[in-house]
């Protein structure tokens, strides 16, 4: 009878050391998880920021490469004249400028 008692004595103490360790690590597991500042949560936040921010370096590098392409040519003084006239309807004294626009593009009344 002696060793029966102190044979469930030792099961209830190795079940209360699982129960406290097995707590202990679904403790830690939902702290790390939700809680601390090192998240989940936290992380994928962070990496939506960065997919946004790297999309918005591409477009910025895009525009970049297209205004250096745009200086280049502006480099020589027709196409700078050019430019002028096309953009800004820079014009020469004495000169008159006619815009013609598509149908489509005029305001429907």
């Amino acid at each position: 009878m002696i060793e029966k008692s102190s044979f469930w004595n030792s099961i209830k103490t190795i079940k209360k050391s699982y129960v406290l360790y097995g707590s202990i690590l679904i403790g830690f597991t939902l702290w790390m998880l939700l809680l601390d500042t090192h998240s989940w949560n936290i992380h994928s936040e962070l990496n939506e920021e960065i997919e946004k921010l790297e999309l918005e370096k591409e477009a910025l590098t895009k525009v970049i490469e297209k205004d250096r392409n745009t200086i280049k040519q502006l480099g020589n003084e027709d196409s700078l004249e050019r430019f002028a006239r096309e953009q800004y309807g820079h014009k020469k004294k004495n000169e008159t400028i006619f815009i013609i626009e598509p149908i489509d593009t005029l305001p429907k009344n």
